[in-house]
């Protein structure tokens, strides 16, 4: 092929400017052209104030029929080395991984390894006996009542994201200590981040392999997902990954460090030109037997125990939207957001893909969709709430010194095989544990609370503090003892 010269010199500045300049988004948007139509600008619009140099943003993906019809960077993947977002970029998905879990877990029904109807014990040796047996299907539609790991590793004063490392030994551990479940199997619906870490276990177990590697070699190999993991080795090094981070109170960024050997519920890097092949298998199946079979799994919706229908599948939500059918779901790890939504009678998917802790992916493929889609919806779209805290709830009180130094003392949990310490300071009473003190919030006499937590003192027959029972939203009756004075 002949070219020019003036050609050639320019694209030797150009090649010379991306390297000098370490990439920037506005070089970086050279290389990922797509045809521009008044949507995709409408589109860029909506990514405008990420698009830059200095911040965290996102990469998108609109698949259509089959093919990518627009894909993006906005912003920097990587602020250290000012590496632009591009559809290339491997990220964290967080959630969306359970949708791969679900896969591996249908594909060992396929082989006849499993059942839907199992019952846990079978694959977790020491697993406590709570009356009914919890199985397979409800660990899948998250109707198992297992308490919410992330929220029992942040009341030992481990939270996601933390210096503090737990390991899957560990948490198998914690788990089956717990002495109730939150409700019994099948009778209610609860999104549980520990329902598919324990697949991830049982699927190690049952296959002999570690659960990354039977992804890897029954998934992401057939495939040809070429940039897409399960990471559960923290010390793995991914080429030209997307950073997590957070916005800082006084301007900025914080960099977020995740170093978990934890997956299930979370642990896949993934990027947008990959996720379009997993995208398209919903279509025509290429994995295990070659049928539509595991495609029929993955989109069977649980169902509780008084026959009410879910819309929770497998790793996926199926609702309406627009009153169009669609397939979603997000996800979030520390510093990274996520968000997938597939409309499958239109062959129309958007995917996003972001490492700023706050961005709302949910709300931005909504709108992307409002944008593709809103001359074929039936219905007006509905928009979600958010949750509110507790101190917006409930109206705090003012309790004397006096009382206040009745609580002080140290609490024991066998569960979490942790202590709290109460003590007094400034006329607050101050839960400490680790590095960390939170100031609780008295709603009642005994009653107090901080964020999302409540927490209820009890008493003996001399009205002398015995203890406390801690609820975080459905973890419930997470007792403590008191065992000391201060």
């Amino acid at each position: 092929m002949h070219i020019s010269k003036k050609n050639s010199i320019r694209l030797v500045l150009w090649i010379s400017f991306f390297m000098a300049f370490g990439a920037s988004t506005q070089a970086a948007a050279i290389f990922q052209a797509y045809t521009h139509t008044d949507l995709t600008n409408k589109v860029d619009d909506l990514f405008k104030q990420w698009d830059r140099d200095d911040s965290p943003g996102a990469a998108l993906g609109i698949f259509k029929d089959g093919k990518i019809i627009y894909a993006r960077g906005y912003g920097t993947a990587n602020l250290e080395y000012a590496l632009p977002w591009t559809p290339q970029s491997p990220s964290r998905i967080g959630s969306i991984s359970k949708q791969f879990i679900a896969m591996c877990i249908a594909m060992l029904v396929e082989q006849g390894k499993l059942s839907f109807e199992d019952n846990i014990q079978k694959f977790l040796l020491g697993w406590p006996d709570y009356g009914t047996p919890i199985k397979i299907k409800h660990l899948l539609h998250h109707t198992s009542g297992v308490r919410e790991y992330l929220t029992l590793v942040e009341l030992m004063g481990k939270p996601e994201g933390s210096g503090y490392v737990y390991t899957p030994t560990e948490l198998v551990k914690t788990l089956s200590r717990q002495k109730e479940l939150n409700f019994k199997p099948g009778e209610m619906f609860s999104y549980s981040n520990s329902g598919y870490f324990l697949l991830s276990e049982i699927i190690t177990r049952v296959s002999g392999i570690k659960a990354s590697a039977f992804a890897k070699k029954y998934i992401f190999d057939p495939l040809g997902m070429k940039n897409t993991h399960f990471h559960d080795n923290p010390n793995m090094i991914v080429k030209n990954r997307a950073y997590g981070y957070s916005q800082k109170k006084d301007g900025g960024y914080r960099l977020n460090i995740l170093r978990l050997k934890v997956i299930g519920d979370l642990g896949v890097f993934t990027t947008i030109e990959d996720f379009l092949k997993w995208d398209q298998n919903f279509y025509e199946n290429k994995l295990g037997n070659g049928t539509q079979n595991l495609i029929n799994m993955m989109l069977t919706r649980g169902n509780l125990n008084n026959g009410e229908t879910l819309s929770y599948a497998m790793g996926l939500n199926i609702d309406l939207y627009g009153g169009l059918k669609s397939i979603s779901h997000g996800g979030s790890a520390v510093g990274y957001q996520a968000q997938y939504m597939q409309f499958p009678e239109q062959s129309f998917s958007i995917v996003i893909l972001s490492n700023l802790s706050n961005f709302r992916t949910g709300m931005m493929a909504r709108k992307i969709a409002d944008l593709y889609l809103a001359d074929q919806f039936t219905e007006p779209p509905a928009e979600r709430q958010r949750e509110r805290s507790l101190e917006k709830t409930l109206k705090p009180i003012s309790l004397p010194l006096a009382q206040l130094k009745k609580y002080a003392g140290k609490y024991y949990n066998d569960e979490l095989d942790i202590t709290y310490t109460l003590d007094v300071e400034n006329n607050n009473l101050i839960l400490k544990l680790r590095e960390t003190s939170n100031t609780l919030i008295a709603f009642s006499l005994d009653n107090f609370g901080w964020e999302r937590r409540k927490l209820e003192f009890t008493k003996n027959k001399k009205n002398r503090t015995t203890g406390f029972v801690l609820q975080e939203g459905i973890v419930k009756n997470m007792r403590f003892e008191k065992i000391s004075k201060l």
